[in-house]
Order: structure tokens, then C-alpha cells, then sequence
């Protein structure tokens, strides 16, 4: 029989859900002090730590810097080797080791105090050279790591990151970083779609379906079928009467069967449609169709039609 391992996967996942829980009991002010220090910073913060300490840096430093706040990792072996010259007397130096002994760590210590540059901490350990030698130290208390030997660092990991989250989410509160902000530091992929894009950049706006309010049946199905755009529009592109969507036939069939094809289009339109604006983001678009629980918008207004989008039109 194959052995199962999803009994490990639930411990290990509640050893470290048990510790985040206290965690919320281990941070005090000293967390204040850091994100004061870090937001009257006239430099960057520089993020440096050794082996998982320094992955969790890694990602900190990015984070920081992708939310607003300069940053940037380096690694204390390469600091301690010439790489020092990259600070600079108006950064701020966090540093990452669980032990808080950490001896590329620790030899950083007198650059920082020769220089003032502050120096914020994050261990496990509060008596620790690194902590008593810190501007502020943040705690991540006392845990017990997920592994079965209480040493590869997995606990203590988690840790560091939820600090790191927590500081970044704090000083994007500080800064009043917002998303237009958030937008122009991430301008590629799907968050730049979703954050800059507007309807203008994906509306229809050449052979939109028009019809007139005399238009019999046989025309309005043929011009919703060939404008693609899953309605018809009543009026001109300066007068906007209304719309003829596909259930505005069925339900005109439905109740004149047998004088359907009779019909006119002002006769089966539904009146005052619903517009947007082509500078409206795309996500705000998507969600408003949502909420109306319809598939297409009119750009523009009764007096100026620009054109349509749909609900297909938006990749998010």
C-alpha cells in the first residue's frame, strides 16, 4: 500500500497556523517604531539576511519596492566584501537572521552605527547580539519549527514573511498608496490590464449595429447578427433611443407571435439603456455588467454613442 502523507502536510500546517496565531501576541510597539523610522527614511531600505533568512529578505525587499517604498536585498557576504559602498547614509538597513547570531549579519553592525544609519531587526531571539544592537528589533517570539527535528527553518520562515507582509500592507497605509500607484509600478501582465486599461482600449467602435425606430424584425435580426455586438441600437450615434438585445426578441416573440415580424424596432427596444464612459476601467466595466447581470454596455451617452463593449471584450 502506498504510504500517505497527508497526515504530515495537516500537522505542519497547523504547527504553523498555532504560531502565526501567537505572533499577533508578539508584536508590540516596536513594530510602530520600525514603520515610523522606515517612512521619514529620505533613502531606501536595504534588506539583507543569509541562507532562508535571505530568500524571505528577497521577497520583502521586492515587495517594499513594488508598493511604493525603495528597496532593494544585498547579500551580507557581499556587503561585508565592498558591497557596503551601496548604502548610503539616508538608507535604513533591515536586517533578517533567526538566531540574531549570525556572523555575515553581525559584522554589518559597526557600518550602520559608524554611519547612524538605523538599523531595524528581525529574529526569534530578543537578548541577541543583533537584537540589543538594533535601532528597533521586531520579535517573531517563541515557536517550534515545522520540521521533524526542530531545526530546518520552516516556522520561523512563515514568520519573517507575515512580518515582511505586514510591514509592507502598514507603510502602503502610511504612504497612502493606492492603486493608480500600484498601477504605474506594475504596468505589464494582468495587474497593469486590470489597473490601467480603460473601455476605450477595448470598445467597438467601427459598424456598430444602428437601427432606426421604423426598422421592421427582419432588419433588426440582421443587423444584431452581422454588428456582433449582441444588441441593436435604436436612434443615431448623436440620439440614442434604445437597445434591442436578443431577450427583447424573445420576449417580443413570446407576446406577438403571430404579428412579430410586423413589429418595429421602437416597439420592441428597451428605452433609456445603460452607458459607460470609454475613460471607465476596465475592471470597473466588467463589474458593472456583473451587477447588472448584462453582457454589453453602451459607451457614451444618449447624445453621443463612442461604442460598445462587452463582457467577452474584457481578459481579466
Amino acid at each position: 500500500m502506498k504510504k500517505g502523507y497527508t497526515h504530515i502536510a495537516k500537522q505542519v500546517i497547523n504547527i504553523e497556523a498555532n504560531a502565526l496565531l501567537g505572533l499577533k501576541k508578539t508584536i508590540d510597539t516596536s513594530f510602530d517604531e520600525a514603520i515610523s523610522i522606515i517612512l521619514n527614511a529620505k533613502g531606501k531600505v536595504i534588506v539583507t539576511g543569509i541562507g532562508k533568512s535571505g530568500h524571505i529578505g528577497r521577497k520583502i525587499a521586492a515587495s517594499f519596492a513594488s508598493t511604493g517604498t525603495p528597496s532593494f536585498f544585498l547579500h551580507p557576504s557581499e556587503a561585508i566584501h565592498g558591497d557596503l559602498g551601496m548604502i548610503s547614509k539616508e538608507d535604513i538597513v533591515l536586517a533578517i537572521a533567526n538566531s540574531g547570531e549570525t556572523t555575515e549579519i553581525i559584522r554589518l553592525i559597526p557600518f550602520t552605527k559608524e554611519n547612524d544609519i538605523p538599523l531595524i531587526s528581525i529574529s526569534s531571539k530578543p537578548n541577541s547580539t543583533l537584537a540589543q544592537k538594533s535601532s528597533v528589533h521586531i520579535s517573531i517570539g517563541s515557536f517550534e519549527e515545522a520540521c521533524p527535528f526542530n531545526m530546518a527553518p520552516t516556522t520561523s520562515s512563515l514568520l519573517t514573511l507575515a512580518i515582511g507582509d505586514a510591514m509592507v500592507v502598514s507603510l502602503m497605509n502610511g504612504r497612502g498608496f493606492n492603486e493608480e500607484n500600484f498601477a504605474k509600478l506594475h504596468p505589464g501582465g494582468n495587474i497593469g490590464k486590470r489597473l490601467l486599461d480603460t473601455v476605450a482600449d477595448s470598445m467597438k467602435t467601427e459598424n456598430l449595429p444602428l437601427l432606426s425606430e421604423n426598422a421592421v424584425m427582419t432588419d433588426v435580426i440582421y443587423t444584431i447578427n452581422s454588428g456582433r455586438c449582441g444588441l441593436g441600437v435604436v436612434g443615431t450615434n448623436s440620439c440614442v433611443k434604445g437597445i434591442i438585445t436578443d431577450g427583447d426578441l424573445r420576449r417580443a416573440m413570446n407576446s406577438s407571435l403571430k404579428d412579430f415580424f410586423n413589429l418595429t424596432a421602437a416597439e420592441v427596444m428597451t428605452p433609456n439603456p445603460k452607458f459607460i464612459s470609454k475613460s471607465t476601467k476596465l475592471i470597473d466595466a466588467k463589474n458593472a455588467m456583473n451587477s447588472y447581470k448584462i453582457t454589453s454596455l453602451l459607451v457614451g451617452n444618449e447624445h453621443q454613442l463612442d461604442g460598445v463593449i462587452q463582457l467577452h471584450d474584457i481578459n481579466l
